[in-house]
């Protein structure tokens, strides 16, 4: 039996009541998860539940990060609504299959660490407007069916609920930790519910959950290069949302519980998980930021809460599906607007003021478009793009250059700051070039050439140089500096002077 854990990264000290319960809190929030999500993308509830049954079972066992919950989502149902109009089904299933191999590849190919990029501005608006989702998707439960604001008795009553159980949640862990306060919460209100027979809306007023275990599906789709052309740039999205999400849940579950996830193996999981979800006739999905705190502030810290959670909701939906339905709208939401104010960054608030302004852009920039365009990669990216784009104007500036003529009549320009596309143009404005003596050198010590643009400049320095008959040679180059112009050495033509005490330490990772 310890092999068998072994094998599958259990290793750290299991507290399995901890984890039974949490498991069992987290299946009850993922019911009205996933069907909501289905609903978003035009699909059967089922498709939503069974995708986070599998999901959830997949990525608890295989993934880079024990006590992560993952399920269907509302950033892939967001991206997939269009084609299930359009397609129907059978390509939603055919998408996600697609999807997980390229996340599959991530994986193997090792590129999860291109996560280091993201800035952590953009993390924390990711975040806080990851919260805000989750808090304004929470407002239709105080809705009638017909879409208007609910009033009178109906809305005080399940307005007493939610508070009532975001009351629970708060107050209970400071009185005893010894069952999570979530799902005392829910069987709290489940109880007073029953027990006073009162009028609320349920699960069951959602949809019905009742079904089977999820059916093996082979995608009844034409295996054609067109049909490859309507799903490819579907796949693609899903995947770079899915693992956005994913690589980001990781790291804020990382922070909290102050241990390290592997993001290439949790890649690799939610590409196998996403694969089998199409063949199981569900609509894909990846990590849940709301559902890993849910967990993780239970206590929960190994696989056996994930996994317990993804039976036990196949379990609600093969056997418990009359009682899961009458669980009351108001616990889950309650449940789910704490979660909301738990996931919201507050100290990037109070941080305002100390933030450079750029990082208070990105930060800004980052949780409008989520908010707004529910769109997470593109926020993401938006975020990376912008803290590049600053980082990049502000080395720019850095650049200078230290001058003064030996006893032998050369001139020495010592560069200081790195040598890139930004400061190619500040570079070039250092040099006199008609009024210098005949030989000069360019000292690189506390310079790098980064890129080709920087090559570029180096040949039209010189160039400009040789014109006027002066010599110019280049000093302290590093290895890879020496590398990039040897790689170059049909665009530029310079004389190197060689220095072998001269190390620089050259990041290889």
């Amino acid at each position: 039996m310890n092999q068998i854990f072994n094998l599958f990264d259990f290793k750290q000290k299991v507290d399995y009541k901890t984890e039974v319960l949490s498991g069992l809190t987290v299946a009850l929030a993922l019911v009205p998860e996933a069907v909501a999500f289905a609903m978003i993308a035009g699909l059967a509830p089922l498709t939503g539940l069974y995708a986070a049954f599998v999901m959830g079972l997949v990525t608890s066992i295989l993934g880079g990060r024990p006590g992560m919950i993952s399920g269907a989502t509302g950033a892939v149902a967001v991206v997939i609504v269009s084609l299930a109009a359009s397609h129907g089904v059978e390509y939603i299933f055919a998408t996600v299959i697609l999807a997980g191999i390229l996340q599959m590849t991530v994986g193997f190919l090792r590129l999860g660490k291109l996560m280091r990029l993201v800035p952590h501005p953009a993390i924390f608006g990711f975040v806080n407007g990851l919260a805000v989702i989750i808090f304004m998707s929470q407002l239709d439960q105080f809705k009638a069916p017909s879409g208007e604001w609910l009033s009178g008795e109906s809305l005080y009553i399940i307005l007493g609920l939610v508070l009532l159980t975001m009351l629970i949640i708060w107050g209970l862990p400071k009185i005893t930790k010894a069952f999570p306060a979530s799902l005392a919460a829910i069987l709290t209100i489940f109880g007073i519910v029953a027990f006073f027979g009162i009028d609320t809306k349920t699960v069951g007023d959602i949809a019905s959950i009742e079904g089977s275990f999820p059916p093996f599906h082979i995608p009844q789709i034409p295996f054609t290069w067109e049909t490859l052309s309507i799903i490819f740039p579907y796949a693609a999205i899903v995947a770079g949302v899915g693992l956005i999400e994913s690589l980001l849940t990781l790291n804020i579950v990382d922070e909290i519980t102050e241990t390290r996830g592997r993001g290439n193996k949790e890649a690799v999981a939610q590409g196998t998980a996403n694969i089998l979800s199409g063949f199981f006739s569900g609509m894909g999905g990846c990590a849940m930021l709301g559902q890993s705190l849910i967990n993780v502030s239970n206590g929960a810290r190994a696989r056996l809460s994930g996994i317990v959670a993804a039976v036990m909701l196949l379990v609600f939906i093969m056997f418990g599906s009359g009682i899961i339905e009458k669980l009351p709208m108001a616990a889950l939401t309650g449940l789910m607007i704490m979660v909301a104010i738990g996931t919201f960054e507050w100290a990037s608030l109070k941080t305002i003021n100390r933030m450079p302004k750029s990082d208070i852009l990105v930060m800004v920039l980052v949780t409008l478009v989520t908010i707004f365009l529910h769109n997470l990669a593109l926020a993401v990216l938006v975020g990376v793009i912008i803290s590049a784009l600053v980082f990049a104007w502000d080395n720019a500036k850095r650049i200078r250059a230290r001058k003064h003529i030996d006893d032998n009549g050369v001139k020495h320009y010592e560069i200081y700051g790195p040598l890139f596309f930004g400061s190619t143009a500040a570079f070039n404005e250092k040099f006199d070039v008609l009024n210098d003596p005949e030989e000069i050198v360019i000292d690189f010590q506390e310079s790098r050439v980064v890129d080709m643009s920087a090559i570029e400049a180096l040949n039209k320095i010189t160039e400009r140089y040789l014109k006027v008959g002066k010599k110019v040679h280049l000093k302290h180059l590093s290895p890879d500096c020496r590398k990039l112009l040897k790689n170059a050495d049909k665009i530029i033509d310079v004389n190197i002077i060689e220095d072998p005490t001269y190390k620089v330490m050259v990041d290889k990772v």
